[in-house]
């Protein structure tokens, strides 16, 4: 267990202004990670092995793509007894986000919203990141990278800023996430569209083969879609992944749905909307993305995983694999053991 409970220090976190919380916490575990002082965070981890798309995961449970977009604490993070982290969403190039606030508290929904955007330093800042990190790795600890378009590239020439980043993230990737449904980069979401995403991904799997073949090494490719799907699309997009031969898929981003918040403080907030209220959402989806893509096909489940219950729902409704983000900020630390041994079981 962490030394510190999560208790005592959320009082604090949550009196502060959600991003300066978020940089505070990410700074203080960037600078202490693998130092005796991990220990004020570090939880067990649960050995629960399952081999997904190949890789060996020391357990079912995992961090989402999203609090750490700069790579900057795989260590730190890892010894909450994670059995995989996902950083980024990495771009190209440096870019500021969108302007602040940008993130917001529903503590009465244990959700949050955001519009950052795709914040983030860059490629080049993020591999060196990525490649300072050992102490999880050693321990058996799967790494994935998560990648997107700059804002200021035109959706038209999007594939462009995939292919650069899937050449950069592939040596340092166990696996990577393209990211085509995050709500903050403008159109971004067209991308989940038939010809579209037929068209980028073949792109990628071609970019791939390259890669694999130069490097000595296959590194599974995920998709991470939206929870705003109706079951036609859902199907559309299934059907996709399959003919163009994914390793697997990542089911929910954050949702534009407002109305489990409906009357709430900063309910009408523009961006994601995070944690409990996108629960039932993500669900349908991979119930609806099992049923299309078949038994052996490699599913993540994320959205609204607050407890041990929960995880397990993701896994019943036909997860391998469930992260958790939103969960994490208003359980903390313990929430993540506690999620491992209930999908062990």
């Amino acid at each position: 267990m962490p030394l510190i409970p999560y208790a005592l220090t959320r009082p604090f976190l949550f009196g502060m202004d959600p991003e300066q919380a978020h940089e505070l916490t990410l700074g203080s575990i960037a600078r202490l990670q693998n130092t005796p002082a991990a220990c004020l965070w570090a939880g067990e981890r649960v050995n629960d092995p399952v081999t997904v798309a190949g890789l060996r995961f020391p357990n079912r449970i995992g961090l989402a793509a999203g609090l750490d977009k700069n790579g900057r604490c795989i260590d730190g993070l890892g010894a909450m007894g994670f059995g995989f982290i996902e950083v980024g969403t990495v771009t190209p190039k440096g870019q500021p986000g969108n302007p602040k606030p940008r993130m917001f508290r529903l503590p009465e929904a244990n959700a949050l919203i955001n519009r950052l955007g795709f914040n983030n330093e860059g490629l080049g800042a993020f591999l060196a990141n990525v490649q300072r990190a050992y102490s999880f790795r050693k321990a058996g600890g799967i790494v994935g990278l998560n990648i997107g378009k700059n804002a200021a590239t035109p959706i038209e020439q999007a594939a462009q800023d995939y292919l650069t980043a899937l050449a950069g993230v592939y040596p340092h990737a166990d696996y990577i996430t393209v990211n085509i449904s995050s709500p903050n980069t403008k159109n971004l979401r067209a991308l989940q569209g038939d010809a579209e995403l037929a068209a980028l991904l073949g792109q990628l799997q071609e970019r791939k083969a390259r890669l694999a073949a130069e490097h000595g090494r296959q590194v599974p490719m995920f998709v991470k879609i939206a929870p705003d799907l109706d079951e036609a699309q859902v199907e559309t997009i299934a059907t996709t992944l399959k003919a163009q031969g994914i390793d697997g898929v990542i089911a929910t981003n954050t949702t534009l749905a407002r109305e489990a918040v409906k009357g709430l403080a900063h309910a009408e907030e523009t961006g994601g909307l995070s944690g409990a209220p996108v629960f039932e959402a993500s669900n349908r989806v991979i119930r609806q993305l099992r049923a299309a893509l078949g038994a052996a096909f490699p599913i993540i489940g994320v959205g609204g995983v607050l407890s041990g219950a929960d995880a397990a729902a993701k896994r019943a409704a036909g997860a391998d694999l469930v992260q958790v983000y939103t969960g994490l900020i208003y359980r903390g630390p313990a929430l993540v053991p506690e999620c491992a041994r209930a999908l062990a079981k």
